[in-house]
């Protein structure tokens, strides 16, 4: 068993070789980008990813040629067939270019090719942009097409004089401007040799790109017409063959229900933490290829266009129907539909009628007879002649009427029996005294209090008589007294026990 000594020696053998370690040559330590210092200009990871060959890498593959070759194929065919049959065959319905199987899928390749090729220009623009930005940063900010700035990054090159420059076949007059005045007062420098040319092959790759795909554009529409005639006159050929191509055929793009063809080729940009609502409001949210159509980017204002989705979706849906079976080659139906579709939409933009002025009734005509019902009745009891009016209007034969008012406003029946029939009895003008029971109690109180067994607040000692007018009189005076004295020394008021010296007294008095 090892004791504790030789295990601190064991420790003491394992720091020696560490220190023979830190001995050695130290190497360059990665920088924080996970690029060496040294080699942060040369090859990372084995790939040069300076050159356009590591970044671009669709023009040099084998899929691409191929399809480019059958499609030059493709148009030298129908070019020649179109030569030798001649103008009116072109039509639609026409005979030109029998699609099969094989020329189907070629379409179908053609579509994904497509796709590909614009994300492939994307690419290589951001190369371009990113070598040329040393020589002329504000260009970028100029020219936001990808094509047109290859085209102006290829004629401008490494010259420095905006004045040797020729940008009329390239450019606008008013971007020419811009851009010559711009380049003369920049703060860019030259590129190198190397850089230049690099940047000028990515600006061939840029154009060889661009041409190849209007060749494939060009294919499509000549073989669109024909493949799917209807949907092509809904949505354009290009339109069409990309919802095909995604659907994965005619066929399955027949068989899809309207809400989802409306999303095919939905592009979302999930954005973390940043909010939605801005491409829900647009639209943008729950639209894809259809969105591209000439019918909602040029005849439809923003404002509608989620509705015309809506609109186009279900029409597609119809059309791919159509041409699945082949009920119609010559395309009649998808042009019709194409029409009733733009009337359908200028009919939404219409501003709503205006509000019809209607004339008054004739003064003193006859009134116009209305329905009955819950609110012609309601109508009637609300302006309606009540029962005191009817009364007060109805007048008896040889019966004097009685008036009221300064002109002599006449009752008729108001108030009399026969106006009491009349209203059937619902109409009382007098109001009969009702008898309010009081307890005895309360009686007896009400009697006793105030002058003359007054019953209401008002109540004092003074009284009104006929011979003296207003005179004082004492609520608490026996009514029985005949006289003063009676009332003082009554028997009732008090004096019932007198003493010699008080009866003496009063004598004197």
């Amino acid at each position: 068993m090892a004791t504790l000594a030789d295990s601190f020696l064991a420790d003491l053998d394992d720091l020696s070789d560490d220190d023979d370690v830190a001995d050695e040559p130290v190497k360059d330590e990665p920088a924080e980008d996970g690029v060496k210092a040294e080699a942060a200009e040369g090859p990372i990871g084995g790939v040069d990813f300076r050159s356009l060959d590591a970044v671009a890498k669709l023009v040099g593959g084998e899929r691409y040629r191929r399809v480019i070759s059958q499609v030059d194929d493709a148009l030298a065919a129908d070019a020649k067939k179109k030569e030798e049959e001649g103008d009116a065959s072109t039509g639609p319905g026409s005979t030109l270019g029998v699609v099969d199987e094989g020329a189907y899928q070629l379409i179908v390749d053609c579509n994904a090719l497509s796709v590909e090729i614009e994300n492939e220009i994307q690419v290589v623009h951001n190369f371009i942009r990113d070598r040329y930005r040393a020589k002329f940063p504000e260009l970028e900010s100029l020219v936001m097409h990808p094509i047109d700035y290859a085209r102006v990054v290829k004629v401008i090159g490494n010259e420095m004089d905006m004045t040797r420059v020729e940008l009329e076949s390239v450019l606008p007059n008013a971007t020419i401007m811009v851009v010559s005045v711009t380049g003369s007062t920049t703060n860019g420098q030259p590129l190198s040799a190397e850089d230049l040319e690099a940047t000028v092959r990515a600006c061939d790759v840029q154009l060889q790109l661009d041409a190849d795909k209007r060749k494939l554009v060009a294919l499509v529409e000549a073989r669109m017409d024909r493949t799917a005639p209807n949907l092509s006159a809904v949505l354009g050929p290009e339109v069409a063959s990309k919802l095909m191509s995604v659907a994965g055929g005619l066929v399955a793009l027949s068989k899809m229900p309207a809400n989802n063809v409306q999303v095919l080729g939905q592009k979302r940009k999930a954005a973390a933490g940043m909010s939605s609502a801005t491409a829900v409001k647009s639209g943008d949210l729950h639209v894809g290829f259809i969105n591209q159509c000439d019918i909602i980017q040029r005849k439809t204002p923003p404002p509608l266009r989620m509705r015309a989705a809506r609109l186009v979706a279900g029409k597609c849906t119809l059309m791919a129907r159509v041409d699945a079976f082949g009920e119609d080659p010559s395309g009649t139906t998808g042009r019709g539909m194409h029409t009733e579709m733009v009337k359908k939409i200028e009919k939404w933009q219409e501003p709503p009628p205006a509000r019809t002025a209607k004339p008054l009734a004739i003064p003193g005509g006859e009134a116009k007879k209305r329905r009955g019902g819950k609110r012609a009745r309601a109508w009637k009891e609300r302006f309606g002649a009540s029962d005191m009016r009817k009364a007060a209007n109805r007048v008896n034969f040889n019966v004097a009427e009685e008036e009221i008012g300064y002109e002599g406003e006449g009752l008729g029946t108001l108030g009399t029996s026969a106006g009491m029939a009349a209203a059937s009895g619902k109409l009382k003008l007098t109001a009969k005294p009702t008898k309010m029971k009081v307890p005895k109690n309360v009686q007896k109180k009400l009697m006793n209090y105030g002058s003359g067994g007054a019953t209401n607040g008002l109540s004092s000692s003074l009284a009104f008589t006929p011979i003296q007018g207003i005179e004082l009189a004492n609520p608490t005076i026996n009514k029985d007294a005949t006289s003063g004295t009676d009332s003082v020394f009554s028997e009732m008021r008090g004096f019932r026990k007198v003493t010699a010296a008080g009866l003496q007294r009063q004598l004197k008095d």
